[in-house]
């Protein structure tokens, strides 16, 4: 091929990434603010078509610039795999939500992308991942419409996790100074990913027991307990995320804003506590505060991330052009810099407006049902994610310190992955049960009608 025609194609691929980002993310927010079936379906049918495009533009530029016939193999696999799963879901599960599940398919092929940008073998592993996943999560649906005893296993639910936590704690390997991961047989895991999932259904399925103050206190001690072992582990990322998403959820649950103040009071007291007790929230802290002073040192991955975002532009540098390997553990903690390296950063914001619609999309499903239990859990789940995407992206741009936690479902992680994709069809299913039942609901009031 010519070498001017390809520097163009090149040049222009970036814009018509953006561009098309620009037209998803539009569909996106029209889909999450109104209820016009017809608009729905024609929105949901063209944004499949457009994340096939992004995704084959993303990958015709890797292949050009590297020259690598392979990423366009990886493509082939990526786009079969998102059609079937877009497929098989709506077969299987006519009443499932298609919004989200475009929207979890996108920021999968997003995030396969740029880890393939960053690593080939790494990318491949993620897709062996998902596909296991996707596996994984299909009879997720079925298992929550059949089954009817969830609520009742709270306890099941916390001594599962906390000695999940435990484990990891007293035997787990060390890394990048936390004890996270468990390796069996050479599969390394990362339990607290999972143990998230059944910390919500233990919450939901206390308080939908309990409501009085004494039960909130015991429930408060439990999760305390979660708590404390990750802050002993120094896994103090999730430590946050699991005590923000517990104080939420009480306080959506209850109506008591007391416990609002509470939870604030006891993070403060909490953060001070940690800062002291360990060094590397000091360094942390320190290279947040003035990363410039300490560039070649403690302030090196921020700065790093900051010179990355800022050289990207408004429309990226383009795949392979930028430097995304200058900041240490771009694949996993600082994706979103790279991101907004090589797409720039008005498709990174596009990336956040649609991290956000499934925020909204899950709220207002949780606004919807009946049953408390399955409501919690969704609350739960929505603010989970919502916030770990909050403070991994505030932590790459400088906004708060650095928490080492993952871009759920863009960056580079098995345990990750799985888990993100768990909790999303975790939110599927109860969306399916609740729609199956209003469908019954009302075909036994026609039927009463005639």
């Amino acid at each position: 091929m010519d070498l001017a025609l390809k520097y163009y194609i090149i040049e222009l691929s970036r814009y018509i990434i953006t561009f098309l980002m620009m037209i998803y993310t539009v569909f996106a927010v029209i889909c999450v603010s109104t209820r016009k079936k017809k608009l729905l379906t024609f929105s949901t049918s063209f944004q499949s078509v457009l994340m096939i495009l992004i995704l084959f533009v993303a990958f015709l530029h890797l292949t050009f610039v590297s020259g690598k016939q392979e990423y366009l193999y990886l493509f082939a696999f990526i786009t079969l795999f998102l059609f079937f799963m877009i497929t098989l879901v709506s077969i299987i599960y006519d009443t499932s939500d298609r919004i989200l599940l475009n929207n979890m398919c996108l920021l999968s092929g997003i995030g396969l992308t740029i880890v393939s940008r960053l690593s080939f073998a790494r990318a491949f592993r993620q897709y062996i991942i998902t596909l296991v996943s996707f596996a994984i999560c299909l009879v997720i649906p079925f298992l929550i419409d059949r089954f009817r005893h969830l609520r009742q296993l709270l306890w099941v639910y916390a001594g599962t996790g906390l000695f999940a936590l435990l484990i990891v704690l007293l035997t787990g390997s060390k890394t990048n100074g936390a004890y996270i991961r468990f390796a069996i047989r050479g599969i390394t895991f990362q339990p607290s990913e999972f143990v998230k999932i059944l910390y919500l259904f233990f919450i939901a399925a206390l308080l939908y027991k309990y409501n009085s103050f004494k039960w909130i206190a015991i429930s408060a001690f439990i999760a305390g307990a979660h708590v404390i072992i990750l802050v002993l582990s120094k896994d103090l990322g999730s430590a946050l995320i699991f005590f923000v998403t517990y104080v939420f959820i009480v306080v959506m649950s209850t109506h008591n804003y007391w416990y609002l103040g509470a939870g604030i009071f006891g993070l403060l007291i909490s953060s001070i506590v940690s800062y002291r007790m360990f060094d590397h929230i000091k360094v942390r802290v320190t290279a947040f505060l003035d990363p410039w002073t300490y560039i070649d040192d403690k302030g090196y991955q921020i700065t790093q991330s900051v010179f990355a975002i800022s050289s990207g532009g408004w429309f990226g540098t383009g795949l392979m052009q930028g430097r995304p390997w200058d900041i240490p553990f771009v694949d996993q903690d600082l994706i979103f810099s790279a991101v907004c390296e090589e797409f720039g950063i008005v498709f990174s914001i596009c990336l956040l407006l649609i991290c956000l619609c499934c925020f909204c999309r899950m709220m207002n499903f949780a606004s919807r049902i009946a049953d408390k239990f399955y409501q919690t859990v969704v609350y739960g789940i929505a603010i989970m994610y919502i916030f770990q995407v909050f403070l991994t992206v505030g932590g790459s741009i400088k906004f708060i310190p650095l928490t080492g936690l993952t871009l759920p479902l863009i960056s580079y992680g098995g345990s990750s992955v799985m888990a993100t994709y768990i909790m999303f069809y975790i939110v599927q299913g109860i969306v399916i049960k609740s729609r199956n039942f209003e469908l019954r609901m009302n075909l036994g009031a026609n039927e009463e009608a005639k």
